[in-house]
This record gives structure tokens, sequence and C-alpha cells, in this order.
């Protein structure tokens, strides 16, 4: 009965002959290793059709939804985290099988006659997969893909003519926004796709036309596609695969389990915040290398971008025709193995010069930061809010704060020795000139202050107009030579002052030290004590000195911040601080934010 339903099917459809058509391919010299890489570009390619398309179930593509779909996929969507491991690390493993498909080829002058179409339909092909790259970067629409997108689209607006056209049509107006996002989305989950089944459908025709190009002599039997070659095929796909499977898991073992496996996420794209660590996947490192070549500065940009990437094309395009000759197809490989060797070189200096950039790592360093800060935001109990991920970047203190506190108080002050986002400010351009604000109002930090051999260094006053003030000198003067009953009473100041502030970080250790900083109250109030000029609580101190009621709290910190040079802090006396409330240099949020990051008032997630 299924015989006759097969044989009925076979008189309608003549589905043998398609198999035995596809099956039984005449491999002269029999079935050989080196003929596999079609078929693993093949098989890469279904895989990430396959994975793209569950992608796409739970994806959104909209300036507001992009970034929180993929993570929903990544941390939320049973086995997403997979899916997109394997969807990434593929699309890069298809570009090695390219390089590697592309060399085989050139070695066995496999683009000569009669097969000079199929060399040119490969050369579409492999465009047709860069393009696949190129709009995949930017639809996690993160940070990283989202700069490293402008860099690319830059790039086509240096075109002569045609370029700002070509540009603006690209992402879809003036500006990247949502019309981008859609349209890299539309071509990359829709025209591309269609244009590369329909180019490879034409490849393995042509090539099965005109069958494998083969060395004489023939070193063993004649075989054919089935079962010998589809066998050698068989297990080099599952070798990618393996290794691709490996790269999804390979962070969550070095990690000892503490990072998530699978693709990376960045923080959501903000065209607010320049994205320093911004650059392209590693298979066009060589070209963002090329680019920064002196050569290329300026007006000279369009041969570095357009002109000599383009010949370089027309000469890989002109192979069947160099190739007519032996020479020329010396010519050809000589070419080849000096582009690879280019390549090679170019990626190299681009990791290196990386490597030894301080501000490009901490820029790096800062981009993991604000990644996980992303992802620990996301995952907390009130969510990701209607407005998007952005609006928990745009007001988490831990990721706004360092930013406005470059550029904004970095000019002056350091945090910790830079500028609060990891960048070390110029000695010349701008020096430290006021006091490093690394852990403000806590007993670690006062205790520095007051200590007669720091408080005059540059941690502290020792760039400032009071480095021969009062307060120094009293310090220098009076603990330089103090017993240990004062050492415990400045102890016991130390704690009462840092009480004032109400970290988060010592609300242990000042609830534990109730009477250490009753100690310390009673102290600053006595004779000699800091009430004989500083104001605190309702002991009345002179003016144009800080008032210590409330020290380092936020409230205190709002109120200087806004206008340090009030009667209450430093009044004529103040040391060049702009008034960055009263004069409107800041909002109220600005500055709370600061605050907030300086003091360590951020989200944390309970262990």
């Amino acid at each position: 009965m299924i015989k006759g339903l097969l044989d009925w099917l076979d008189d309608r459809t003549g589905y043998r002959g398609i198999i035995d058509a596809a099956l039984f391919e005449h491999i002269p010299g029999g079935a050989r290793w080196r003929y596999v890489w079609g078929s693993t570009l093949v098989f890469a390619f279904s895989v990430q059709m396959i994975t793209g398309f569950f992608l796409w179930l739970g994806y959104s593509p909209s300036s507001q939804t992009a970034w929180e779909s993929v993570y929903y996929i990544q941390y939320q969507m049973a086995g997403g985290w997979l899916l997109r491991g394997i969807h990434h690390f593929m699309a890069q493993a298809m570009i090695v099988l390219l390089s590697l498909h592309m060399a085989q080829v050139i070695i066995d002058g496999a683009y000569r006659a009669p097969r000079e179409v199929n060399f040119w339909i490969g050369l579409i092909l492999l465009h047709l997969v860069l393009g696949l790259s190129l709009t995949g970067y930017l639809l996690p629409w993160d940070q990283k893909g989202y700069w490293a997108t402008q860099v690319a689209t830059n790039i086509m607006g240096i075109a002569p003519v045609i370029g700002p056209y070509v540009q603006r049509i690209v992402i879809g107006g003036p500006d990247y926004g949502h019309l981008t996002l859609t349209r890299f989305f539309a071509v990359h989950a829709g025209l591309l796709p269609l244009l590369i089944i329909i180019f490879t459908a034409a490849h393995i025709y042509v090539f099965r036309r005109h069958g494998i190009k083969h060395k004489e002599p023939l070193v063993g039997p004649d075989s054919t596609f089935w079962v010998d070659q589809v066998l050698k095929d068989a297990i080099a796909c599952l070798v990618v695969l393996a290794v691709v499977l490996f790269l999804v898991i390979w962070p969550w073992i070095i990690s000892m389990g503490a990072e998530h496996p699978g693709a990376d996420l960045g923080a959501p794209a903000d065209s607010a915040s320049p994205y320093s660590a911004a650059r392209p996947e590693w298979y066009f490192l060589f070209l963002f290398q090329f680019l920064k070549l002196k050569q290329f500065a300026g007006a000279n940009e369009v041969y570095g971008a357009i002109v000599i990437p383009m010949g370089v094309m027309l000469l890989f395009a002109l192979m069947p025709i160099v190739g007519r000759w032996n020479l020329g197809h010396r010519f050809n490989i000589a070419f080849f193995g000096a582009f690879v060797i280019g390549v090679i070189i170019l990626t190299g200096m681009a990791i290196m010069e990386d490597r030894t950039k301080t501000d490009y790592q901490a820029a790096v360093k800062l981009a993991q930061f604000e990644s996980r800060r992303a992802i620990e935001l996301a995952q907390a109990p009130a969510g990701i809010p209607a407005t998007g991920a952005i609006t928990l970047i745009r007001t988490d203190p831990a990721i706004q704060g360092p930013r406005l506190f470059a550029q904004n108080c970095a000019s002056c002050h350091r945090y910790d020795g830079h500028d609060g986002t990891g960048q070390i400010p110029g000695k010349d351009t701008d020096p430290q000139t006021a006091s490093d604000l690394k852990g403000f109002g806590s007993r670690e930090w006062l205790g520095g202050l007051l200590d007669p051999r720091q408080i005059d260094s540059p941690h502290y006053f020792g760039t400032t107009k009071f480095k021969e003030g009062k307060m120094v000198k009293f310090i220098k003067e009076e603990m330089a030579a103090a017993d240990e009953a004062k050492k415990s009473r400045m102890k016991s100041v130390v704690a009462a002052l840092s009480a004032e502030a109400g970290l988060k970080s010592q609300k242990v250790a000042d609830a534990t030290d109730t009477e250490l900083i009753e100690q310390g109250q009673v102290a600053i109030r006595t004779a000699a004590g800091c009430a004989d000029c500083h104001t605190f609580h309702e002991i009345a101190g002179d003016t144009e000195i800080p008032d210590l009621t409330g020290y380092g709290s936020r409230k205190w910190l709002v109120d200087f911040i806004s206008n340090p040079s009030h009667e209450r802090f430093y009044g004529t006396r103040n040391d060049r601080m702009p008034a960055f409330g009263a004069k409107q240099l800041l909002d109220e949020t600005q500055i709370g934010l600061i605050i907030d990051w300086l003091r360590g008032d951020w989200y944390t997630p309970q262990p």
C-alpha cells in the first residue's frame, strides 16, 4: 500500500528523480574533507533561519521595546538564552566558514572557467552574509550596537554625491531612532534571508551543473555524494555546532556560574550618552583600524572608506578573468594571501592598541558595569516601567551619577583618582584643584580629613586656597602631638560627624556605635571642639564656615551644591565652586543623581 502511494506520488511529482539528482552526485576521486565547507555554510544558514524565527516570536522591533524584548528572550523566555547564543555565535561562525570556503575555491582554482558565474554568486553571498551581521548588530538596541551602527552608516555618508542620500534612507531620517531599527529589522529578517536563499539555490544549481573541481591525477576511486561525502559533511556540521555551543556556555564556565550564558546584552541605547567603548565585531576590526591610518584623515577618508575597499572587491571579482593563465592564478593566490595577512595584521593592531589605551579600557569597564546594572534594574521587583528600560537608566544614580560628575565636577574634583567613569583627566587640561570625593562623609573619608598627614594633601585641601587656612593649621598643630585621649576623642568626633550623613553603607555601624557617636557629639560641642567655629545643631558658629548640622546628608549636599557661596557654607570665602542650582547649571534631578551616587543611595539586589 505504501509502495503504491509512493509510486503514485513519484508519477505525479517525480520526487525520486529529484532525490537521486541531489544525493547521487558524482565525486571524482572520492569524498574529501576539503569539500565540507559548502555544506557547513548551508547548515549554518539553516540554523540561523530556525533560531531567527523563534527569536522573532519574542522580539518587538521598536526603539522602546527592542531592548526589553531581547532582555525577555535572554533572561525570562524558556531556552531563550540558548537560542540567542546559538544565533549570535553561528553568525560569527558563518564568517569563518565563508573565509575557509573562499580560500579553498581560490587555491584550487575553482573560480576558473566554466565556474566564473558561480564564483561571482559566491561573492554576492559573502556580501549578503556581511549585511546580515551588520544589520543584526543593531537589533538588541543596546549601547554597543547603537553606536557601532552609527559608525558604519556614517561611512555610507562619505560616498560622493549619493552618500548622504543613501545614509538618510538607511537610517530613516536625520536621526537614529525607531525608523532606523525597523528598517534594519526588515532588511535583516526579510530581504537579506530571501536573497540568500535565492542566491544559494543558484549557487548550488551552477555548482552541480559543472561538478566539483578536482585535482589531477585522481588519488582514489570515484564515489557519490551519498553516503561518503554526506557522512563527512554531517561530522563537520556537528563540529561547527559543538564549537558554537561551547562559545554559548563559555561565559558561564569561566565565571563558575556567576555570569549568564549566551550572548552579551549591553545597556539600553541612549542617544544622550556617548559610548566610548564602541567597536565593530571582530571581523570588521581590520577596516576600523585601516580607517584610522593617518593617510586617510580628513578629506582623504573617502579613499580609505570607499575607494580602496571597492578596488579590493573589484580585484576579487576579476579573479576568473585574471586566472585564465597560470601566472594569473598565482597572482590571485598571492593577492588573496596578502589580503589575509593584511587583515590579520590590522586586526592584531586594533586589538593591541585597545589593550594599551587606558581611556578605552576604562570605557569598557564602565560599559560592562552599566550592562550588569541595566540587568539588575530590569530584574528588580518593580521591573521595567511602561516608558521603557531607558527610564531605568536615566534615573539610576549608579549610572547617571558618574556621567554627571565627569561632566560637571571632574574639572576640579576626583573620585578615587579619576573622573567617576574611570577616565583620568589630563594634568594640564583638567588638573585636580579640589578634594577627592570617593567615600565623602564616611568615617574613612573624615578620618583622613582630620589626619595631620593627609589634610593638606591633594586628596583634601592640598590643591585649594584652604591649604593654609585655619582648619588645616588646627589639625596639623593639635593632632600632630595628640595623646591617646585626644586621638580617642577625635575618633568619636569622626563617628558623630559621619552619623550626620546617614550613609546606607554605615547604617549598621551607626546603629551599633551609639555610645561612641554620643561621645563625639559631646566632644564637638565642648570648648575647642568643632562647634567653636562651626554651627552644630543648637550651637551657632561663625558664618561663612560650613554648617555641620546634617553634614554629608542628602539635604545638606543638595543645599551645598546648589549654592556653596551661601553664608551657611563658605560665603565669600568660596573657592571657585559654582552655584550649580542657583545658577541653573544643573536641575534638581541631576543634582540628586550625583548626590545619591556619591552617597551610595541606589537600588541593590537583595542576596
